[in-house]
């Protein structure tokens, strides 16, 4: 890479994190409120420090069993990246968390002191932010680590008799190029992405699961109100889950998009696609320096909402220019790097590489992928906000009862897969027909390219509904929630949109990522899908997502049960909590949602690792596609239903709650019904559905490290 192109990348992260740095400071310097506020948001950052203490601590441990297996196993390079890949992912969710427990009690103080909508959502946006520039920056750093020191360092960039240089491992004989390492970094953010997921997913559900059932439907008190005991573990699940979960899960989805790129140039190089090694240098480092024009767009995007000086009441609004301005600009910049980038190189070795528009195909793939990814972010849009027909339908059919509200609900949960395909079918058909896989890989990354913006836009959400609970715990007047709920609202319709990101990304650079394995054992990307192996594989593949969300509701169901038990304990045994006298246990609920995502956790993050490694050593490479092409499929499909079907529920309670529905209101049975469908749905879209799109992306890369040792190795190869 020369330097003035890595001078770019790392002025890109230097400004992203100390931007970052700069909010998190200016966050901080807000006032906190009164005595009860700052009282109530230090418990929930007690709560949330040791989760999220605890939850490392697990993931060190088998971390650095698989660090060790890959040094072992591949090459101490890719043990190395992984750990790497493991630790800014870590950063990333933890520094998220921490200004989230931070800005939670700012905002609602900022709403009470100014009762004014554009002035908290400033607040609530710049503490999204930072974990938004924390996500992009820490990736792109490790990236730039991995490039330099293996890439640069120990020349595996370089070309030696025409051929890619690769390095031997000395136990097992097998060769090795920067591919292998590249997917070692991704599979470290992969692995601690899955278990913040999964982990934070559990807890924060299980507690907004009890405190709703029983809170709500049971004693009819109102949501966040201080004589429930789960109220304040519910406050922090959404910093575990919400939070410091989401920015793992969007900052693998991130390096996910780059790595399947590079991954994919070294493979069609290696496989002699063409000749050219300077083009092969720069399909390498193409998708780097993209996203470093990518996130310095975002600086200016994020920026703009908080130096305007009169934000609109319409928070929706505001936030859908900080996200337009962040795209627009990637993508203006990123055409004229990719012009000068690529304008030298010859026409035949452009077209031998799958560049059928020559110079500008890369940005043209991205653009697709940008566009899309905005399209499927509007349908996700109308089919979760309760501005549009489908939750208005939701909210009525309420008034029927849990039963209609439950079957609306996953009826409009199963429409809304359609488009969102469609559109993902046609940005593959068109990014394959204008630059091969190579193509598809660039829509993937230009779909997250702004993922700065998207992320802090996201972490908003649960930063305004951490503030709504402060609010009510505190006695605030009623407008202050008024404030904080419009802005959660808002919230939960990003999040849909976020997640809707999330999956359609994930498609793109798992099929992209496939492409890879392919290569990594075969001349050509033919894989006959009515043969023996495959087949049975993809049928095991589609079942598996299944399993995995059945063990995720299972384990948020068994959590939550403690906790129902929990709660309904506290009110018939301490005289005084429902009338406001006695105090409740908080203690003791937190400990029950830790204890239940700890325990619960680790069994589905195991089975996305292993699953695809023992089915390779069994039955081999074929298999193996297989089951990556079965899961892929079925996993898109779970998950737009998933996230579409809740976050619809969840809006639909929220319609209902402002008055939207006539005759019902809050403590109405429709308004019961309407929580029970949301109650439904908390693990769906935050547990189920944002942990899927991880599933097929850590199975996929895990396939791509190991498949160069099951191939050879396997129980069918050794019986014949």
């Amino acid at each position: 890479m020369n330097n003035y192109l890595l001078l770019i990348v790392l002025f890109a992260v230097i400004i992203a994190v100390a931007y970052a740095a700069l909010n998190f400071f200016l966050v901080r310097k807000l006032k906190e409120g009164n005595d009860r506020m700052q009282e109530i948001a230090a418990a929930i950052r007690e709560g949330a420090n040791a989760f999220i203490k605890y939850e490392y601590k697990i993931v060190a441990i088998i971390g650095a069993c698989i660090a060790a297996v890959l040094a072992l196993a591949i090459s101490w390079e890719t043990g190395v990246a992984f750990v790497l890949g493991a630790v800014m992912s870590s950063l990333a969710g933890l520094v998220g968390m921490k200004i989230a427990t931070y800005a939670n009690v700012r905002v609602a103080n900022e709403a009470n002191e100014t009762r004014n909508t554009g002035k908290t959502l400033k607040v609530a946006f710049r503490g999204g932010s930072v974990m938004g520039l924390c996500v992009a920056g820490f990736a792109l750093f490790g990236i730039l680590i991995v490039y330099l020191a293996f890439g640069l360092g120990e020349g595996m960039m370089t070309i030696v008799d025409g051929k890619l240089k690769a390095n031997v491992n000395p136990i097992t004989g097998q060769e090795y190029t920067l591919s292998l390492i590249l997917s070692g970094y991704a599979l470290g953010c992969s692995i601690i992405a899955m278990f913040n997921r999964v982990g934070g997913g559990i807890y924060t559900k299980a507690a907004d699961m009890g405190a709703d059932l029983v809170g709500k439907t049971e004693a009819h008190i109102p949501e966040d109100d201080p004589r429930n005991p789960a109220t304040i573990a519910d406050n922090v699940g959404d910093n575990v889950g919400d939070v410091a979960g989401l920015g793992a899960d969007l900052l693998e989805s991130y390096v996910g998009a780059i790595m399947s790129c590079a991954i994919l140039a070294i493979e069609i190089f290696t496989h002699n696609a063409f000749s050219s090694t300077t083009l092969y240098a720069k399909m390498v480092t193409f998708p780097i320096l993209f996203a470093a024009i990518g996130l310095l767009s975002c600086v200016v995007g994020i920026t703009f909402p908080l130096i305007k000086k009169k934000l609109s009441d319409n928070p929706h609004l505001e936030l859908n220019l900080a996200t337009w301005i962040s795209a627009g600009l990637a993508l203006a910049f990123g055409f004229l790097l990719c012009f000068f980038f690529f304008r030298g190189e010859a026409k035949d070795q452009l077209e031998l590489a799958g560049f059928k528009l020559g110079a500008i195909t890369p940005w043209v793939a991205a653009a697709v992928g940008i566009l899309v990814g905005i399209v499927i972010g509007m349908i996700s849009e109308y089919y979760t906000s309760y501005d549009f027909k489908p939750t208005k339908r939701i909210s009525e059919a309420s008034k029927e009862g849990p039963a209609l509200t439950i079957t609306q609900g996953m009826a409009t949960g199963m429409i809304s897969c359609m488009l969102p395909v469609v559109c993902l079918g046609a940005a593959i058909f068109i990014c394959y027909a204008i630059g091969g896989m190579y193509g598809v890989g660039c829509g993937a990354m230009g779909m997250l390219c702004f993922v700065a913006a998207t992320v802090s836009v996201d972490t908003y959400g649960p930063i305004s509904d951490n503030a709504g609970g402060i609010a009510e715990m505190s006695g605030l007047d009623k407008e202050v929630r008024v404030i904080t709920d419009k802005l959660d609202s808002v919230g939960n319709t990003t999040a849909a949109i976020g997640k809707g990101f999330a999956i359609g990304s994930a498609a793109l650079a798992t099929v992209s990522m496939m492409s890879s394995y392919l290569y990594s054992f075969m001349d050509n990307l033919l894989l006959n899908i009515v043969s023996r192996d495959v087949l049975v594989g993809a049928l095991l593949g589609a079942a598996l997502p299944f399993l995995f969300s059945g063990l995720l509701i299972n384990a948020v169901a068994k959590a939550a049960r403690n906790m129902v038990k929990e709660v309904r304990r506290q009110f018939n045994e301490i005289p005084g909590i429902l009338e406001g006298t006695a105090r409740p246990d908080y203690k003791t609920c937190i400990t029950i949602s830790s204890q239940g995502a700890l325990k619960e956790m680790i069994v589905p993050a195991v089975i996305s690792v292993a699953f695809p490694v023992v089915c390779g050593f069994l039955f081999g490479s074929l298999f193996v596609g297989g089951i990556l092409i079965g899961a892929t499929l079925s996993a898109i499909m779970l998950a737009i239903y998933t996230g579409n079907s809740g976050g619809a529920w969840d809006n639909a309670k929220k319609y209902i709650e402002s008055g939207g529905v006539e005759g019902a209101g809050k403590g109405s049975p429709a308004h019961d019904a309407a929580v029970v469908g949301d109650t439904v749905g908390d693990p769906l879209k935050d547990t189920v559905g944002p942990s899927l799109d991880i599933l097929i992306k850590i199975m996929s890369t895990v396939s791509l490290v190991c498949v160069a040792v099951f191939h050879n190795f396997n129980l069918m190869a050794l019986i014949g």
